[in-house]
């Protein structure tokens, strides 16, 4: 890829993102549908395998070439989905059917950059990949909102609290309509006016889903494990709402950099919280917070900021990349010293697995 800014993003969007929709896939198949069987051993060390050589695939194309390259990470990406079609399609009640149809939409967008990469199609593969974020955020809230229902009721129980917490489908598939009109007319009308106040619908909705956080007799907002939650979406409505701005103001033209919203911000911490979830309640514990993995999450925004402000100081730009992408890193730090310990010990609460 001669442009590096489509290196930039598509290592951001298909090599962090896929590491983060194959972690979620593997862990949640098995507790969506209990007919799943875990994947474990060397199957899964199969897989691992499979992400690293699409990463060093994508890193020297110009030696495995762009083919090579296409097969080995849209095969990893239409493998998942495999995985996560046939449960999904079996299950009676097909409630979870719209995460095999978003991995799909995925898969396509995919194979579609690089044919476009292989100039099959005549795409500009820029476009392609604002789309493909777009699509993975789609099924990011599809993936929040089971995850927060799981999370949140569980920590009702730990902490006695006689309520439900019920993460409404009408409020994320506004969010859902919002992000998909707003990726269809930026492909196909990349200059349309109204992108800026389809931008602000994105972000007001995003903020909606505040709503579900204030049960019947309880308010749950502010406790510390739900302000994890509560910080995903204020990013990502933060970040719409600057986009909209920015083609408000022309003069601004910082509309890549207020991109970092939604990957900085979104995908970190989505991909940091999400994992804490996962080695919290998947390995028999009970949720829990500390300082460290508070700051974790405060590291992520900052280094979200200093990312997205960069056209604001422009001659900091180096210092302020390298500022960003250490304060980004040390949550994932904080997280391997806490949790790897989780993961290679037995359940806490005895049961296998």
């Amino acid at each position: 890829i001669e442009n590096t800014l489509n290196w930039h993003m598509y290592e951001m969007i298909f090599g962090v993102g896929t590491a983060m929709i194959v972690a979620f896939f593997l862990t949640g198949l098995p507790e969506l549908f209990p007919s799943v069987v875990p994947i474990v051993g060397k199957k899964l060390a199969l897989i691992v395998l499979w992400w690293v050589l699409g990463r060093f695939s994508f890193w020297f194309m110009d030696y495995f070439g762009v083919l090579f390259t296409a097969i080995i990470n849209v095969g990893l990406m239409a493998y998942i989905s495999y995985l996560a079609a046939i449960p999904a399609f079996k299950d009676r009640n097909k409630k979870h059917v719209s995460l095999a149809y978003s991995m799909v939409s995925i898969v396509i967008i995919q194979a579609l950059f690089f044919a476009s990469e292989l100039k099959i199609l005549e795409i500009n593969s820029y476009k392609i990949l604002l789309l493909s974020l777009i699509l993975v955020l789609v099924l990011i809230f599809l993936a929040l909102r089971r995850v927060s229902m799981e999370s949140i009721n569980e920590l009702l129980e730990q902490e006695k609290i006689d309520d439900t917490f019920l993460a409404k489908s009408f409020r994320y598939n506004l969010v859902i309509f919002c992000l998909l009109l707003y990726g269809f007319v930026e492909f196909f009308f990349p200059n349309n006016s109204t992108l800026a106040y389809i931008c602000f619908a994105c972000g007001a909705s995003v903020l909606a889903i505040l709503n579900d956080f204030i049960l019947k007799d309880n308010n749950i907002l502010f406790k510390p494990f739900i302000i994890y939650l509560i910080s995903i979406l204020i990013m990502t409505s933060i970040g719409y709402g600057f986009l909209g701005f920015d083609y408000l103001n022309e003069d601004i033209n910082a509309l890549n950099h207020f991109r970092h919203f939604l990957t900085t911000g979104t995908y970190g911490l989505v991909f940091y919280i999400v994992m804490i979830i996962i080695s919290t309640i998947h390995t028999g514990r009970k949720i829990f917070t500390n300082i460290w993995l508070n700051f974790g999450v405060l590291s992520i925004i900052l280094a979200t900021f200093i990312r997205s402000f960069i056209p604001f100081y422009e001659e900091y730009t180096i210092q302020a990349y390298i500022i960003s992408s250490i304060l980004w890193a040390i949550p994932f730090i904080i997280y391997m010293k806490i949790f790897i310990p989780f993961l290679l010990n037995p359940r806490a609460d005895g049961i296998k697995g």
